[in-house]
């Protein structure tokens, strides 16, 4: 006799309103029990969600079900849905949990969208799937559209109101009932007292921060709405929220708790609870004590071990106890000295002598020989690296100093050999380039003179005229030795290897 397979129901709606008021979930109940019945399946567990999105499995039924069909062994064959979209509206996610129960020997199916398993039919189960999430994404589109539109309008588009206020019905539209934010004579007091204690403080001291204002209220017994305690975040998410000045910020933050852009955010209008200039000085009372502003007291207090000491024997925090009118000063385990030794055995230890042994115990660590000489001899490679290149570049350079140099003297041995014009706008500007420094040059060397010496012109001069009876002979025969004899008297190391070359 063959043994039935077993089957599990999962039977989802998005939310609890339709969980309520719909004949969905016992329509798919139905439906699935017959499908069930008709293929001889044998249904051992049936899996309610009243009210969950599928674009994510933060689901408890969900997550109860794959657990019960990943087990060893698992206990069910068969997962039966009504559609796909009821196991999930994301694509990516169906395709993860799908391979995730076939790893068991676990198979999905679906009432209204029978498939095989041959390649062709996975693809269009992976068709079927980007076909919900774009209607689930389009749907939420619209959905945020309308909601957006009735916060302009100034309703209320529902979740829990701040505390200090309450929702009333505004107006009728329809079947819906929109609604608005009115204050709470029953909680509005405490808003005002929490504001009150930031800006001014209790009357024995002066303002007071988040941590102190929540000591204050709980020893008062003034609790929060639901007759909870209050909070440090609770309570600073008060303070900071603009609603109390009479306006609440829609659509301010996506799913996924990330800020949006300060454009698609809508302001909605309702009654102030506190005036804008007390809190306009309580966000700025709050800003002054911020810890990336002022230093906490752990950080900049004088006790040494502060927030990092703990009671090796229950693991409470060690506090400063005093003795002898302070003469005297002790870490005391913080269990120990509440609850006596019921609590814990605790011990006392000198605070000098505590504080003495854990920085010598730093000292050595840290400033051991080897430890620095390590560190040391980094140091001093990278700085001899940083050297080496900066040498290298200075020495390339002088390098490049020495070229253009070298260029100018030759163009000078031009100019005075009358081979090229002085007055030439090629020259000039060859001239130029050449004398001009680099931009990251060091300091520059001497070198030979800016412009050509004044024989030079006087030379020209000579050339271009007649020549004159009372030269001597050999000028006559060599003109650019006389040129470059006058040349010598000025400048005698240029000019001697020109005046050899004339002689010969």
């Amino acid at each position: 006799m063959t043994v039935p397979l077993r089957a599990a129901l999962y039977l989802r709606v998005s939310t609890a309103r339709q969980a309520e008021h719909d004949v969905s979930i016992p329509d798919q109940r139905r439906q699935g029990e017959a499908y069930c019945a008709a293929r001889g399946y044998q249904l051992v567990e049936t899996y309610v969600e009243p009210g969950a999105s599928a674009t994510n499995d933060r689901r408890p039924e969900f997550q109860r079900m794959v657990e019960a069909a990943t087990a060893k062994p698992p206990a069910f064959d068969i997962v039966v849905v009504h559609s796909f979209s009821r196991f999930f509206r994301d694509h990516f996610e169906l395709e993860f949990y799908v391979r995730k129960l076939a790893k068991t020997g676990a198979k999905l199916v679906s009432i209204t969208q029978e498939l095989g398993d041959d390649p062709m039919h996975t693809m269009m189960r992976q068709i079927m799937a980007l076909f919900d999430e774009y209607q689930s994404k389009e749907s939420a589109k619209h959905v945020l559209r309308a909601l957006k539109e009735s916060a302009r309008q100034g309703f209320w588009n529902g979740s829990l109101p701040p505390i200090g206020y309450r929702v009333v019905a505004a107006e009728q539209r329809g079947a819906k009932v929109k609604k608005k934010l009115e204050i709470d004579p029953l909680h509005a007091g405490t808003v005002r007292l929490a504001f009150k204690l930031a800006l001014e403080g209790d009357g024995t001291s002066g303002p007071m921060g988040v941590k102190a204002i929540v000591k204050h209220l709980n020893a008062r017994r003034i609790f929060t709405r639901d007759g909870g305690r209050w909070g440090v975040g609770q309570l600073h998410r008060l303070l900071t929220r603009p609603t109390y000045i009479g306006r609440h910020e829609f659509n301010k933050r996506s799913k996924a708790k990330q800020l949006k852009p300060a454009a698609e955010v809508i302001p909605v209008e309702v009654q102030p609870l506190i005036d804008q200039a007390t809190f306009d000085a309580v966000q700025a009372h709050l800003k002054s004590r911020n810890p990336k502003v002022t230093p906490a007291r752990v950080v900049s207090g004088p006790t040494l071990l502060t927030g990092i000491c703990f009671c090796a024997g229950c693991g409470g925090a060690m506090t400063i106890r005093t003795g002898k009118g302070g003469r005297y000063r002790y870490y005391t385990c913080s269990i120990a000295a509440r609850q006596g030794a019921t609590g814990c055995k605790g011990r006392s230890i000198p605070m000098e002598k505590l504080d003495d042994l854990v920085v010598g115990h730093l000292e050595r660590r840290l400033l051991d020989p080897e430890r620095l000489e390590e560190i040391l001899a980094a140091v001093l490679d990278r700085r001899q690296e940083r050297a080496d290149r900066r040498h290298a570049h200075i020495a390339e350079l002088n390098k490049r100093a020495a070229e253009a140099d070298a260029r100018l003297r030759r163009l000078y041995d031009v100019i005075e050999s009358g081979v090229a014009d002085l007055d030439d706008p090629a020259l000039k500007e060859r001239v130029a380039e050449l004398k001009r420094p680099p931009a990251t040059k060091p300091k520059p060397t001497p070198r030979a003179p800016a412009r050509p010496p004044r024989a030079l012109a006087r030379r020209s001069h000579r050339t271009m005229s007649p020549p004159s009876p009372a030269r001597p002979a050999n000028a006559s025969a060599c003109p650019a030795a006389a040129t470059a004899a006058t040349t010598c008297a000025r400048s005698p190391s240029a000019s001697r290897s020109r005046i050899a070359r004339c002689g010969s």
